[in-house]
């Protein structure tokens, strides 16, 4: 128990996890997951540790450099809350530090880690072809592999597909498996990414526009009273932030590029705030040029979608008091701060605390204008 109502579970094995020992659970002084938009998700485990510990055999045993043969060390947390469990982590083990002890005191053992996308990021597979195969099938196909880790596809359809005939060109990979398919979400403005869920030992690969619609997790009170659920929270604005993006079109008789302003009407990111980010900077894009007219639009739009979050917002909470644990890549409410900044935000970064007898996140929040587009905020 790691605070009030809030249960750890943690789940070590090689591909299928199990509970571990009682002493390794007693052992273990803190948890710390952290999941932001663009970057793999991580987790760092402490524990107290002596010299006759059976930690040192666990993890000794625990195959961190692993190969074909000896597959990664998979690590699962999951957290109960008032009785429903939710996977809070779901990786690889990636190293282990050991810091002795001295007299009196015992020493530590570090434990890292990152999500599924690490063993992604194992084996390079250049040359692989995928004749006559649309970019979502390619995807697929490279996810399928990773079934054994749970890993669930979640492919939107291109917006402005671009299948190649085979007498062209046949695509063939290029880098391992996570770079590819990297690669692809660039091309089409799309974004890759692993997440825990929705049920322990199973992992969504999410592939698709970088989605801020949705259902709003319950609203961030601040300076409300007995409302009031968070620590804090601070905000800042940058009106010099918003990018017209030009993108090249390459007319296929005269071989001239044509430059096309791209602005930001992406329907799956819609203003969060009333009073939109001026346009201060004009950026040219002129390696999308060499693709095809369908990917430089692509690139626009991912592009002018992400230089519109003007509207930066940091904080801390209890989850306890929260009353569940906030999650990043999805809306949020904000309420107590003001007209200029109350509304809906996307939750761009979560990292996740636990120690004995609290369980704490930090959080940044993004929003692409000033003034809440809704006249009341989601409870």
């Amino acid at each position: 128990m790691f605070a009030k109502g809030i249960q750890l579970t943690l789940m070590i094995g090689p591909i299928v996890p199990i509970p571990v020992p009682r002493a390794v659970i007693d052992a273990l002084e803190s948890v710390e997951v952290r999941t932001a938009s663009g970057s793999a998700s991580g987790f760092r485990l402490n524990f107290s540790i002596t010299a006759r510990s059976e930690l040192n055999t666990i993890f000794l045993l625990a195959g961190v450099n692993s190969t074909p043969v000896t597959p990664a060390l998979r690590v699962l947390l999951i957290v109960t809350l008032n009785g429903q469990p939710q996977p809070l982590f779901d990786g690889v083990m990636t190293d282990v530090q050991l810091q002795p002890g001295s007299p009196g005191h015992p020493g530590s053992l570090v434990v890292t880690g990152e999500d599924v996308t690490r063993v992604m990021n194992k084996q390079d597979w250049s040359g692989l072809p995928f004749p006559a195969v649309p970019v979502e099938g390619r995807v697929a196909l490279l996810c399928a592999k990773y079934a054994p880790f749970g890993l669930i596809p979640m492919i939107i359809p291109v917006l402005f597909p671009d299948v190649q005939i085979p007498v062209d060109k046949i695509p063939a990979q290029q880098g391992t498996d996570l770079a590819y398919i990297k690669e692809l979400a660039h091309e089409v403005g799309y974004v890759f990414y692993v997440e825990p869920g929705p049920t322990p030992g199973t992992n969504i690969a999410y592939f698709g526009p970088e989605l801020k619609i949705g259902v709003p997790q319950p609203a961030l009170n601040v300076d409300m009273d007995a409302l009031t659920n968070v620590e804090s929270l601070s905000f800042s604005f940058d009106p010099e932030k918003g990018v017209l993006p030009v993108v090249f079109i390459q007319n296929q008789l005269t071989r001239v590029p044509i430059p096309i302003p791209i602005p930001n009407i992406n329907p799956l990111q819609p203003p969060l705030g009333a009073l939109p980010t001026s346009l201060s900077n004009i950026e040219f894009m002129k390696d999308t040029a060499k693709k095809s007219p369908m990917k430089a639009i692509s690139a626009g739009l991912a592009r002018a979608a992400k230089s519109q979050d003007s509207v930066t917002g940091t904080g801390s909470l209890d989850v306890v008091r929260y009353g569940r644990p906030l999650k990043a890549r999805g809306l949020v409410g904000v309420r107590g701060v003001g007209i200029a900044y109350d509304g809906l935000y996307y939750v761009n970064s979560v990292t996740s605390t636990l120690k004995r007898g609290e369980f704490k996140q930090r959080f940044e929040l993004t929003r692409n204008g000033l003034v809440s587009i809704t006249p009341k905020v989601p409870v």
